[in-house]
């Protein structure tokens, strides 16, 4: 149990926040853990299994839990701009020399400057890009491949919807709510109803609070399909990349420098 007193009094549980978080996305996700082992899969075949590791979006941490994990000699920089998020991240992680994080916006054009290093073994991201428009996202795909050292690997797990077959993806995702109001009926948590125990929580209600006057209820992005993910990354300068783990909604696209 990862414990801290904070300046309120007040003691943080910080694995069992992260624990409820990663049980919270699972309930959108149930083959979550299956896209972690394919990325990690991955990472250990394109770059080893003691990768220097940028952990994008990081939200709680959870990459950076299973990736070391497996890989005890990896390091990693997990950036994010959720204080909420990172509050557990970094309460979850603290004293763990091979972790630190950092505060930073992605949309800023300078966000690159805030991180310790200049370029990184491999690049990992989950369910966090589809926030971002497809002109921006491609954008932050150009400064990535800045950050990808030569023969390192991004990887982008996401939702990454084809567009050109409605049907098939109105019948998957029937399927996949079906799927997510029985978990429901067995007391799993959505968005919302974790946000608003964050909220009532004395230690994260201030994080949570500045966290939505940051983002607000949710964002608007896109989620193009694997076609186009793998020709911007292209585009932004990887020598290859393609999807390496699909379902019928969702994919792990990988670009290698």
């Amino acid at each position: 149990m990862t414990e801290t007193a904070t300046g309120t009094g007040h003691t943080a549980d910080w694995r069992a926040w992260q624990s409820s978080w990663d049980r919270q996305q699972e309930w959108y996700m149930p083959d979550r853990e299956e896209r972690f082992r394919v990325m990690l899969d991955m990472v250990e075949a394109c770059v080893g299994r003691a990768p220097r590791v940028l952990d994008l979006a990081c939200g709680t941490g959870s990459i950076t839990d299973r990736l070391l994990t497996r890989f005890p000699e990896a390091t990693s920089v997990g950036v994010d701009l959720d204080p909420a998020l990172l509050a557990i991240a970094r309460g979850t992680f603290d004293g763990d020399e091979r972790v630190s994080f950092v505060t930073a916006d992605l949309k800023d054009p300078q966000w690159t400057r805030a991180l310790p290093h200049d370029s990184y073994d491999a690049v990992l991201t989950a369910t966090a890009l589809h926030w971002l428009h497809s002109g921006p996202l491609a954008t932050l795909y150009g400064q990535l491949a800045g950050l990808v050292r030569d023969g390192g690997v991004f990887m982008n797990a996401d939702h990454m919807i084809d567009g050109t077959t409605p049907r098939i993806n109105a019948a998957e995702r029937a399927l996949r709510h079906a799927g997510m109001d029985s978990a429901k009926a067995g007391g799993a948590l959505d968005w919302a109803e974790w946000w608003a125990l964050a909220a009532k929580d004395p230690v994260l209600a201030g994080p949570t609070a500045e966290r939505f006057e940051i983002y607000g209820e949710h964002a608007d992005g896109d989620m193009p399909s694997v076609a186009w993910h793998a020709e911007a990354l292209r585009g932004a300068g990887f020598g290859e990349a393609r999807a390496v783990w699909r379902s019928p909604s969702d994919a792990v696209v990988l670009a290698l420098k």
